[in-house]
């Protein structure tokens, strides 16, 4: 097959045209501009387009697909090429789908946990050299590649989600999957630019529950009050299974998991990473895995990229970047870090940058967050408030929804580089949470802080 990529260099494009190229298909793309890695993993694969641009008379009758990526607008001319020319036109989860279709579909959902879920359960399939078809958000140690399809492989295991498929697509990812066997694992608002009310981004999993085929199955976190309202609710004709969090403890900065064989000790931590470990668990053993296998495999997984990520330790002191964003995810990470290292002062910073975050009534979410925390910052960036086109905040806003008096609040990047340079790490735990930089800062030199 030949198939053309309208916005090849984005995350989960460029890792679906490796994909599919590592399969044997003729691939083509365009970008209007390509960042690292993406630009270097194309390049090395001979995908990198020449030069950077759209252009229509890249678009022929002889392509059998055009996969359009979610960078690329509704008037973009090669998309416009493509549809006065009758072409088939697929949206990523479309092909990812038309890829699949004949396979077991293990679609993982949920506003938080999605990634690391995704991420234990190929962790244990390649543990135990079991060979599945997938597609993850994060770059998992061990695999070369975040999207991978063959021809022969059974079962195809897919992060679902609940974000738009394209400009010309608005239905969420995961909508598009029709799993076999499902997992949800909560639902906490979030992407307000797109779901402007709760009930609107609610419905979204309803719709995803709906969408799992008849005789299939719902692994859901049952402690989740909303997840469980609704697959309560749910007349598919599916099975319900529920899990929750397994029984732990935190010994000398050390989480050991209660198992039928005993004490377990385990690389990640937190309530949150070990409630995702029994849906994995649970998923697991759906595929084939039994339970002290995945016991085995999953006490040497050290985590997903960007979510609790060790940056640096010491003897007396340790600094960890997370992902984290949202409310659900900012506090869930930040009381996870401070129950490890009970006897750290945690020094917990929080950078307010996807449009959910930078929005003023959505601001309130954010209440008690960061209240694990001995020291709470947050920083934003008014010129990124600007960027985004919304109402300015303030940092009396700011200090406000998030009800606690001793925050700390930076605007400027150098006046928050300052802060930390400042600090006496000795016994303390720093905590970096932001899906950008703090507006350039170097992580690097932030590791010096620490040893």
């Amino acid at each position: 097959m030949i198939v053309h990529f309208i916005a090849i260099g984005g995350s989960a494009m460029h890792n679906l045209a490796l994909a599919l190229h590592n399969k044997g298909y003729v691939i083509t793309g365009s970008d209007d501009t390509i960042f690292e890695p993406s630009k270097t993993r194309l390049d090395v694969k001979g995908l990198l387009p020449e030069v950077f641009g759209w252009f229509p008379e890249k678009i022929t009758k002889n392509l059998d697909a055009v996969v359009l990526g979610m960078h690329a607008k509704a008037d973009n001319p090669e998309l416009l090429k493509a549809q006065e020319l009758g072409l088939k036109i697929y949206s990523y989860p479309e092909f990812l789908y038309e890829q699949s279709k004949h396979k077991t579909r293990v679609v993982i959902g949920g506003s938080h946990g999605k990634t690391t879920i995704t991420s234990m359960i190929l962790h244990v399939m390649h543990y135990h050299d079991r060979d599945v078809d997938y597609m993850v958000g994060a770059q998992l140690e061990g695999f070369d590649v975040m999207v991978k399809l063959t021809d022969d492989n059974d079962f195809m295991v897919l992060e679902g989600d609940e974000y738009l498929s394209s400009s010309i697509d608005r239905r969420p990812k995961f909508h598009l999957y029709k799993p076999n066997i499902a997992l949800l694992s909560g639902i906490a608002w979030d992407h307000i630019n797109v779901f402007p009310t709760y009930k609107g981004y609610v419905k979204q999993f309803e719709i995803f529950l709906d969408s799992i085929v008849k005789g299939g199955s719902i692994t859901y976190n049952e402690e989740d009050i909303e997840v469980k309202r609704i697959v309560d609710a749910s007349e598919n004709a599916i099975r319900k299974l529920p899990y929750q969090t397994p029984k732990y403890s935190v010994v000398n900065g050390q989480t050991l998991l209660e198992t039928p064989e005993g004490l377990l000790p385990i690389e990640i931590f937190g309530k949150h990473n070990l409630n995702n470990l029994a849906g994995a668990k649970w998923i697991c053993q759906h595929m084939g895995i039994d339970e002290d296998d995945f016991y085995e495999a999953i006490s040497t997984f050290k985590g997903a990229s960007k979510r609790l990520e060790k940056i640096a330790v010491s003897n007396n002191s340790v600094a960890f970047k997370d992902f984290a964003h949202s409310p659900s995810k900012v506090e869930a990470t930040t009381n996870a870090v401070k129950e490890q290292y009970q006897n750290h002062t945690l020094v917990a910073c929080l950078e307010l940058h996807t449009y959910s975050s930078l929005n003023a009534e959505f601001l309130k979410e954010y209440k008690g967050t960061l209240d694990a925390a001995d020291v709470a910052v947050v920083f934003y960036s008014p010129h990124a408030v600007e960027i985004k086109k919304l109402e300015a905040i303030t940092k009396k806003q700011i200090a406000t929804a998030f009800e606690r008096d001793d925050l700390i609040i930076y605007t400027n990047p150098d006046d928050f580089k300052q802060f930390l340079f400042l600090q006496d790490f000795n016994n303390k735990a720093l905590l970096l949470m932001s899906s950008g930089n703090y507006g350039g800062l170097d992580f690097e030199e932030v590791k010096e802080l620490i040893f």
